[in-house]
């Protein structure tokens, strides 16, 4: 009975837990930054907790010394103000402090930022995202005699049911789209970011993976990553690019290296067709087995 009991709840928990696509969105009073999907994303969230470290006591300090000033300098406990103009012990904490604060805030961010502009060699991965008012184009480099190229807009409402996603938990309202930017997991992906030359700047940015990269008309800029997990990860513009700039979502679907292969293969004649399979084969609920315990 006790080991029956056992494989109950491993199978609770397991059904619990378990997934087919993991999605990675926004979420009703979030105040952290996204869970991280790249190794990118997890230095920048460890460099935030770090902050706080000297951001807290800092700002304690400041409120401590703002009331001791209020209560022990105010007119009436302290009628005659000093006239002293200068502490040289003052003057070096005040100066030697924030000194080292900022030395310590230095360091790990200067190796951030050289961990995010350190681009692998030989990318495994390479696309193109042209953005226009109000959609982005993917354009797939290497990807056989006519690169593959597509067109993703905003998923309307009234296209959900066609393209079989009602489901508003995993393709929510204003950032799911019409066709997602499908990509391998485990594998340097190498983005490079414009605009259509009559266009604005736009920004491709993508909060799971730490990007955010301006899309300038006229200009190719670079930046790459490579996500750790699969699973379907939702962005936006964040550069004000006109009256429909909230509606300009980008979505990407990290899958298996099979199915990306898969997923290419089918795409490079018929997208819907290619998009559909591949959701059939990730969208599908987990299934857990557990064994039959014959003991008696």
């Amino acid at each position: 009975m006790i080991k029956r009991a056992y494989a109950a709840l491993a199978a609770i928990a397991c059904l619990l837990f378990a997934t087919g696509s993991y999605a990675d969105q926004p979420r009703p009073w979030e105040t952290g930054l996204q869970e991280a999907a790249t190794g990118n994303m997890h230095e920048i969230r460890w460099f935030e907790a770090y902050t706080l470290w000297f951001i807290v006591p800092v700002t304690l300090l400041v409120l401590v010394l703002l009331i001791v000033v209020m209560v022990k300098f105010r007119a009436s406990k302290n009628p005659v103000p000093s006239r002293t103009s200068h502490n040289t012990l003052i003057e070096v904490i005040w100066t030697v402090g924030p000194v080292l604060v900022l030395l310590f805030l230095a360091v790990p961010s200067f190796d951030l930022l050289t961990a995010q502009l350190t681009f692998p060699q030989n990318p495994d991965v390479t696309v193109k995202a042209t953005a226009t008012q109000w959609q982005w184009n993917y354009e797939y480099e290497n990807s056989g005699n006519t690169p593959l190229d597509f067109d993703s807009f905003l998923l309307k409402d009234q296209d959900r049911t066609a393209a079989g996603k009602e489901d508003k938990s995993k393709y929510p309202r204003l950032l799911a789209v019409d066709n997602e930017l499908v990509l391998p997991v485990n594998k340097v992906v190498r983005v490079l970011v414009t605009a259509a030359p009559t266009d604005v700047i736009h920004s491709f940015g993508m909060p799971s993976f730490g990007l955010k990269i301006d899309a300038v008309p006229g200009r190719l800029n670079e930046t790459w990553f490579k996500a750790d997990h699969e699973g379907l990860f939702y962005g936006q513009c964040s550069e004000l690019c006109g009256k429909d700039h909230a509606f300009m979502p980008i979505a990407i679907r990290i899958v298996s290296q099979d199915q990306y292969q898969q997923w290419l293969t089918t795409a490079a004649s018929d997208l819907s067709k290619a998009n559909k399979a591949l959701m059939a084969a990730v969208d599908q609920p987990a299934t857990v087995n557990v064994a039959e315990n014959t003991a008696e």
